[in-house]
């Protein structure tokens, strides 16, 4: 399908927000039109920054409007190794910025024979990985982080940075396609949704559930001026600055909201009974 205008405006924040974060970089060469790679700096200091776009032209129709399809998972992968390799033997990691605005992972019958499962995992175990050797992992989100698009890409960031906008959504599934499955209409799920955050689109309801470090509001999401590229900058330096404060790479920090007391439970217990068993 092709892209319409309304698609390009709501599927250009990726972009626009690596470039602008990125003034004097240039994408790596050997990556797909659909994954920008730019080494700059945050704070001084080197940094690698990732984003997935729309490509128009991508070979797999399915993955032509920003979504992360086959090509797309390795090339994330690759990214993230190939800045883990260069810096094995530093003892200061550079950090690895995902810039997400992603509409979902790419469906289709040629994604699921050649293995879209792969390459998914294996961007997701690349920034696991960088997060585990000391690379500070932080993602920033500025628009759509939808399904499998986002476990791939960001959702194992150190810190993750949400804009606070409307058109910035967190969730597992389109609402279509929510309703389709659950056999109701879209009018009955965003009801649900007003009473149960997890089942809801809006940043805010997911900020609730604990897995966002800051949410932050900006003047002009589609086209940042000075004042909110400024806001993230600083937003992503205060971030580096916590992560490198953190001994621990890990993720419980997401467990701290009360939204979150249940999963700490089940957490808890099922370590007790398994170290009851051992």
């Amino acid at each position: 399908g092709s892209l319409t205008m309304a698609n390009l405006v709501e599927s250009a924040r990726g972009a626009t927000w690596l470039a602008a974060l990125t003034p004097r970089g240039e994408a790596l060469p050997g990556y797909p039109a659909s994954v920008r790679v730019v080494d700059g700096e945050l704070g001084g200091e080197p940094a690698r920054f990732i984003a997935v776009v729309p490509d128009p032209d991508n070979r797999f129709p399915r993955a032509r409007q920003g979504e992360v399809g086959l090509v797309e998972g390795w090339a994330l992968a690759r990214a993230v190794r190939e800045c883990m390799a260069a810096d094995a033997a530093s003892v200061i990691r550079r950090p690895i910025v995902a810039v997400i605005d992603v509409t979902s992972q790419a469906y289709g019958r040629r994604e699921e024979a050649y293995g879209i499962h792969q390459a998914l995992a294996g961007a997701a175990a690349a920034y696991a990985d960088a997060r585990l050797a000391g690379h500070p992992v932080i993602g920033l989100i500025v628009g759509k982080a939808m399904s499998g698009a986002l476990l791939a890409h960001g959702y194992q960031a150190n810190r993750l940075i949400a804009l606070d906008d409307p058109q910035v959504m967190v969730h597992a599934m389109g609402k279509a396609a929510a309703a389709r499955v659950t056999l109701r209409s879209v009018e009955q799920l965003e009801a649900l949704a007003e009473t149960i955050p997890p089942m809801a689109y809006d940043i805010r309801s997911f900020a609730s559930l604990g897995i966002l470090w800051r949410l932050l509001r900006v003047a002009r999401p589609d086209l940042p001026g000075d004042d909110d590229l400024a806001r993230v900058n600083d937003c992503l330096l205060a971030a580096l600055a916590d992560i490198r404060r953190d001994a621990t790479p890990d993720l419980a920090g997401r467990l701290g909201q009360p939204a979150r007391q249940l999963s700490t439970q089940v957490r808890e217990r099922l370590r007790a009974s398994w170290e009851a068993q051992g």
